[in-house]
């Protein structure tokens, strides 16, 4: 999960690039989120603090899709990055 995790913010940094300020510090916030808390759950021994973590990563998971579907929308994002960066979030999304 934290590989995928991973993998998506390599892939929304280079998208963030195309996109105006606010936009851009969403899909920054969210998709580093996604990692971090992945990996601080992964930390925690205790299941209901793992639990509480990945729902948070999972929360900005969704949140990464729909802004990945605002800039498909907007023309900024290719079809090809939007399939990736859907097929990645889904991985995420099912194993948290």
């Amino acid at each position: 999960m934290y590989r995928v995790a991973l993998e998506f913010q390599v892939q929304a940094s280079a998208l963030v690039l195309r996109t105006g300020a606010v936009v851009r510090n969403q899909l920054r916030r969210a998709s580093l989120s996604c990692v971090l808390n992945v990996a601080e759950g992964a930390g925690q021994r205790l299941w209901a603090q793992k639990r509480n973590l990945y729902g948070i990563a999972r929360g900005s998971a969704m949140e990464c899709a729909a802004i990945i579907d605002v800039l498909s929308v907007r023309g900024v994002a290719t079809p090809a990055e939007t399939g990736r960066g859907r097929a990645l979030l889904v991985r995420m999304v099912s194993s948290c």
